[in-house]
């Protein structure tokens, strides 16, 4: 199921045109990607524990939204434009195995995931 998007026009983006909020609102996503990327430390499984979403997540809003533009992208693409490499090679480098803590707290917050 897509996520559904965010009214970002409260507060001083209420005073922005579209095109602009558009802009800002892509340099902030365009600096947590970079923020995430320089964080391989922090796992997926961390993000998921603590903020209901990861880098995966990330990847499937971007591929939703290029399909809202009509753009179609496959998984492997977009996971990429999130992880600055193919995924399969960062899981590689930097993805751990998962300790019972971390396991256990997700299973607690997603039942039958």
């Amino acid at each position: 199921m897509p996520q559904p998007e965010a009214t970002m026009t409260a507060g001083a983006a209420a005073t922005l045109d579209d095109a602009t909020r558009d802009r800002i609102e892509a340099a902030a996503f365009r600096k947590l990607v970079q923020h995430l990327r320089d964080k391989p430390e922090v796992q997926n499984i961390d993000l998921m524990n603590l903020a209901d979403f990861c880098r995966n997540c990330l990847s499937r809003w971007y591929q939703e939204a290029a399909a809202d533009a009509g753009i179609a992208l496959e998984t492997p693409a977009a996971r990429e434009v999130l992880y600055g490499m193919p995924y399969k090679d960062w899981q590689a480098l930097h993805q751990k195995e998962a300790s019972a803590d971390q396991k256990a707290a997700f299973a607690a917050k997603n039942p039958g995931h």
